[in-house]
């Protein structure tokens, strides 16, 4: 059974659990209304008392919602983040934090780091299987943006083709990110440094002119400026990495000339070559490493967050099946008389039975349903608001956890609602009758 199991797509074991989730709640409902039609008598009693039904859904839709939406969020976080990363092979830094080097490289995470010599980037350039490798430059910014110093190749390998214009030809022009704070044509000075603390007169004099905008990555590099690396050193009063009088930009660099670069970006002409540079550069003058596995490492440490989240989140749903049991005990209580009056025509207790429990049923059903649309709603308004803080593109939409989770829930309340059914057909009948 277990090979049977693992033989079947991911798909149809997501789809078998769901099923297996909410059937029993399923079977409940055929077993209680086996032989009987108890629903046209409960749409009578919804429509009765809207308002408080109304308002009961709207609880269990915000409850649900809150859950599926949460859920949804953390992976979206995940898939979004490790999407920004796939671009970034391998990394060359000096010695140091990973974590580190890949939030200032990959994420342009602000951060002073130790320099990549010329005569080491030179090295790592003309190691045999290099297919590129590009020298990041960062530490300036202009209106919020990172302005990061690289070469035309790393632009198209981290984009591809332009959205618009050109790229870069000269040290003093400048391609923009598909959403970066300048439009082709522009022409700006930048900042030293970031935010609050940004020397906004340091490069006064040093001004880029915008050739081109890249394609939409999904990543923060979307709001960044990227400039010839050539350019970032010159208005830092630095060697441009040529010889004096060479007019040109981009490698090969000269050893001699070349000022340094926080990180390389590495890319194998064959993809298990990515596995030999690393072994290669990883030593104590240099360390390299992949920003996917470092990603997936803080992933792994964020596991014991996440299982705690989803325990949390599992009492949380707990706790809302209980407060529904108490919500739908009260309800049965505003329709007793109605009952009692069922009973006093001599309709047998099985049918009414069977009208409580199809009418907690149809509002724990509605309710479950809105929260999924509700849930969605939240996950996509998540989704903005970190995509507005991180830069980083996060697409939460709803899936197979968020569908298991709401089966779940389904089935244990519609099995909870036995018991308010059963305390309805159990009320003494004259109080009743007499209320």
């Amino acid at each position: 059974m277990r090979d049977l199991w693992m033989s079947l797509p991911a798909t149809a074991q997501d789809a078998a659990l769901a099923l297996a989730l909410v059937a029993p709640g399923l079977l409940l409902g055929l077993w209680v209304m086996r032989g009987l039609r108890p629903l046209p008598l409960v749409g009578a009693m919804l429509r009765r008392f809207s308002w408080v039904n109304g308002l009961f859904v709207l609880l269990i839709a915000v409850s649900v919602g809150l859950g599926v939406g949460l859920l949804a969020q953390e992976r979206g976080l995940r898939q979004g983040s490790a999407r920004a990363a796939e671009k970034f092979d391998l990394i060359v830094a000096a010695p140091g934090s990973e974590v580190t080097v890949m939030l200032a490289s990959v994420y342009l995470q602000p951060s002073d780091m130790a320099l990549i010599t010329g005569p080491q980037y030179a090295e790592i350039a003309a190691t045999e299987g290099v297919a590129l490798a590009a020298p990041i430059a960062f530490g300036d910014s202009h209106a919020g943006a990172p302005v990061v110093g690289t070469t035309a190749e790393f632009v198209t390998h981290l984009a591809g083709p332009l959205a618009a214009g050109r790229s870069f030809a000269t040290a003093q022009e400048a391609v923009a990110g598909a959403f970066a704070p300048v439009d082709v044509g522009d022409s700006f000075t930048p900042a030293h440094g970031h935010g609050a603390m940004a020397e906004g007169d340091a490069h006064a004099g040093h001004a880029y002119t915008v050739t081109g905008r890249m394609a939409a990555t999904g990543s923060p590099w979307d709001r960044a400026i990227l400039v010839p690396v050539e350019g970032v050193w010159e208005v830092h009063g630095l060697a441009s990495g040529h010889a004096p009088g060479t007019d040109r930009i981009g490698p090969p660099f000269e050893a001699e000339y070349m000022p340094g670069t926080p990180a390389v970006l590495v890319r194998a002409t064959e993809l298990w070559g990515n596995y030999a540079l690393r072994s290669r550069f990883t030593r104590s003058d240099m360390m390299a490493f992949f920003p996917g596995t470092v990603l997936a490492q803080l992933h792994g440490l964020m596991r014991d967050i996440r299982s705690a989240m989803s325990l949390m989140a599992g009492l949380t749903q707990v706790l809302v099946a209980l407060s529904v049991l108490i919500g739908l005990m009260i309800l049965v209580r505003l329709i007793a008389r109605s009952l009692a009056l069922l009973r006093a025509i001599g309709a047998p207790l099985r049918f009414v039975f069977a009208v409580v429990w199809s009418y907690c049923a149809a509002l724990i059903l509605s309710g479950a349903a809105l929260g999924l649309a509700l849930g969605f709603v939240a996950a996509r308004g998540l989704s903005a608001l970190v995509t507005a803080r991180t830069d980083v593109l996060v697409t939460a939409g709803l899936g197979w956890p968020e569908l298991h989770l709401v089966a779940g829930f389904v089935s244990v309340t519609l099995l909870m609602a036995l018991l308010p059914a059963w305390l309805a057909v159990r009320r003494p009948l004259l109080s009743d009758l007499r209320t």
